[in-house]
């Protein structure tokens, strides 16, 4: 079986500097031609930011089947030479300091989405596990500093409050870069169908992760990801959805910061295990998954078009008109 090629809007590695990218091979592997890698959350401080998109970019520079994503050729670059374009996004709006010029910063250094708040709330963003009261003026300027770099605007982690405050005041498309419908399974993190309606009605892709806590399966399954994009292809349609995986390379490589409380920013009483119980306690599907799913949704009646719109297809189209 050929493999339908995938663009992954969000997947994790260690925020460690000196980590090598070479293990997204396996990414490719499974078909991948494009993937979004997390370069920091809320709780990193900047200065070790600034020291992982350095050792992120010396990683890609030195290996030879990975291209660093500068401008969209470099997508139709990776696409034709069978190579993975490598883009990072910012999970939070802490590190920007509630200055937009900190966007067009980060977007030279080769951040291509940002969503304003992880979980906790901050000055510019309600998160989905705080008091949510909404986006700010602060978080507005931030915004519209998004929408002229050229940016993905993503509300993923954000209240529900500041999800539709953003995508009724955004001019450009927004996406969910991973997150699953709260329909079929009731938590924080996932959305409700009138925040997934809003964001297609943006222009926007939802993209679904494969994070057991958020899936019907603790397992993670292909059958419960499929089932997941299923549901947003009836309520929003086959172009407005995509996959973020949200899967976690070497789970093992201690990556926080020193002092991280865990329980403050997964809160065991939003259903995360407690720290003492294991981070997060969680499983998280692999890239494999792209092959295990593709018969899944062939045997639920989707053609090879509709299938390659949801692997990568939607989230290519949108990026050519929103990157420009």
């Amino acid at each position: 079986m050929a493999l339908v090629p995938v663009w992954d809007a969000h997947t994790c590695v260690p925020l460690l500097s000196d980590y090598n990218l070479a293990s997204l091979q396996r990414h490719i592997d499974c078909g991948a031609y494009y993937i979004s890698i997390n370069i920091g959350m809320d709780f990193n401080p900047l200065a070790d930011i600034v020291q992982i998109i350095a050792g992120f970019r010396k990683s890609i520079s030195e290996t030879d089947y990975l291209i660093q994503v500068e401008s969209f050729a470099d997508i139709e670059r990776a696409r034709v030479q069978g190579k993975l374009a490598v883009s990072f996004d910012l999970e939070g709006g802490v590190p920007l300091c509630e200055s937009p010029a900190m966007v067009d910063l980060y977007a030279k250094l080769g951040v291509r989405q940002i969503h304003l708040a992880y979980n906790r709330s901050n000055s510019l963003a309600g998160g989905c596990h705080d008091v949510d009261l909404g986006l700010t003026d602060k978080g507005r300027a931030i915004v519209d500093s998004i929408n002229a770099n050229q940016l993905f605007m993503d509300i993923s982690h954000t209240g529900y409050r500041t999800s539709m405050d953003i995508m009724a005041y955004s001019d450009k498309p927004v996406i969910i870069s991973h997150g699953n419908p709260r329909a079929l399974k009731d938590h924080g993190r996932n959305y409700y169908d009138d925040q997934l309606i809003a964001c297609a009605n943006s222009g926007g892709v939802v993209c679904i992760n494969g994070v057991s806590r958020f899936l019907n399966d603790p397992l993670a399954s292909a059958s419960s990801m499929v089932e997941a994009a299923d549901y947003l292809v009836q309520l929003i349609g086959v172009e407005h959805v995509g996959f973020g995986l949200d899967f976690v390379y070497d789970q093992d490589l201690d990556d926080g910061p020193e002092g991280l409380d865990v329980n403050a920013w997964w809160p065991p009483e939003h259903g995360y295990a407690k720290a003492t119980e294991g981070f997060l306690n969680t499983l998280f599907a692999p890239p494999e998954r792209f092959i295990e799913m593709t018969s899944l949704f062939e045997s639920r009646g989707y053609s090879q078009a509709q299938i390659a719109a949801i692997y990568g297809e939607n989230m290519y189209q949108l990026a050519q008109k929103v990157w420009k």
